[in-house]
Formats: structure tokens, C-alpha cells, sequence
């Protein structure tokens, strides 16, 4: 997205950002699994996740995502399987999930927190150099993950083709996406989202997800 693109305004409610966020943690389960099953990803959400994780001083909170609901409309899918509107894949399901517990474990751990910002001021500077979506700063995001949130005892584990999750530079992408969900895993906990809202406010949920369209 450019600067001269014009943001498209969602609905600045608490329940329109939680499900904005929720919709991240989402997106990166489903890029998880099809990456892990296929090799290949969707540019679009792709990069959206990748430079959310880079932007940790966002100017606003669309700005996060780019300021389009669109660029988070695969996470905003899964999350009509969320509050039962549609099937959902339970594999992106789980891993969704996990992701949110892998946070609330991250959000008790104030020197992996500190030690995450300092790697990634570090890749911003490299992604300054490469650009955002480069393998050496995909490499070095994957290297922050592994390093820091996988040695917890939570820990996700990806179902897949193996040839292809041993193939070239295909570890780092994944790790570098469950990153990507966990930064808006914490953005969701910071908006005020909750694990008991799901089930307790589904109906508030599907409201927004309505207004989201």
C-alpha cells in the first residue's frame, strides 16, 4: 500500500479492533497450515502479516494492517468458523488457539518480551536495507521465534508436508508468521480481547464481523 492510498475507516469500536486483531492471530493459523501443506501463500496476507510484525510503532491502529479490512479478510473468514457461522479447518482452528495460549505465556515473561523488541529493532533496520519481505529478514524473524517463544513449554506443533517443511527457507517462513500471529495476539489483549469473550460474546463478535463485511 502506498502513502497516497486512501485508508478505508472500519468501525473504531473496542468489539470492531478486537475482531480486527483476532482476525491477524487467524490469518497467520491459515497461512500457517498452507504454507505447511502447499509451500505457496497469498501475497496479499502475506505481506500484511509480515509488516505488522516489523511496524511496532504503528501511527495508528489501521495502519497496523494496512487500514483495509481486506488485508485481513483470510483471518476474518476463519473467524466466521470461530462463532459457528460456518465449517472452519480445525487444524487453523488449533493452531489459532495455540497462539493466543503462546501469548498469554509471552505476556508473563518480561525478559523474552524485552529480548523480542530488541531482535526486532534490529530486523527493522534490516528490513530498511533488504525490504520487508525479504528472505534475510524472513530468516531473522523465523531466528527470533525459534529462539525466543519456542523454547517455552507451550509449543505449536505444524502438521504438514514433511519434504516440504524441510525445505529451503520454508522453517524460517513459518516461524516467521507464528510471530506475525502473536503480535496481534498481544494487539488483540491490548484492545481488550479476552479468551472467555469468545464463547460469552459471540453475539458482539458477529456484529462486527457484519459491520467488517
Amino acid at each position: 500500500m502506498t502513502a497516497s492510498t486512501p485508508i478505508h475507516r472500519a468501525p473504531d469500536t473496542p468489539t470492531a479492533r478486537q475482531a480486527l486483531a483476532l482476525a491477524g492471530v487467524f490469518q497467520a493459523a491459515s497461512l500457517v497450515d498452507e504454507l505447511a501443506r502447499t509451500g505457496q501463500v497469498e501475497s496479499r496476507a502475506w505481506e500484511t502479516l509480515i509488516r505488522a510484525t516489523l511496524d511496532t510503532n504503528p501511527e495508528s491502529f489501521e495502519a497496523i494492517y494496512g487500514g483495509h479490512p481486506n488485508n485481513l479478510r483470510r483471518g476474518l473468514e476463519v473467524l466466521e468458523g470461530v462463532v459457528g457461522r460456518k465449517q472452519a479447518n480445525p487444524v487453523v482452528l488449533r493452531y489459532g488457539f495455540s497462539l493466543l495460549m503462546l501469548m498469554s505465556k509471552l505476556r508473563g515473561n518480561d525478559a523474552m518480551m524485552d529480548e523480542l523488541g530488541t531482535r526486532l529493532t534490529r530486523i527493522q533496520g534490516q528490513a530498511e536495507h533488504f525490504g520487508e519481505t525479504h528472505e534475510n529478514v524472513i530468516a531473522s524473524l523465523g531466528e527470533a521465534y525459534q529462539e525466543t517463544l519456542s523454547t517455552l513449554k507451550t509449543r505449536i506443533v505444524v502438521q504438514g508436508d514433511p519434504s516440504l517443511l524441510q525445505s529451503r527457507m520454508m522453517p524460517e517462513r513459518v516461524r516467521a508468521i507464528l510471530l506475525a500471529g502473536i503480535r496481534f495476539a498481544l494487539l488483540w489483549h491490548q484492545q481488550g480481547g479476552r479468551r472467555w469473550k469468545l464463547v460469552f460474546q459471540r453475539g458482539a463478535l458477529k456484529k462486527s464481523l457484519d459491520q467488517l463485511g
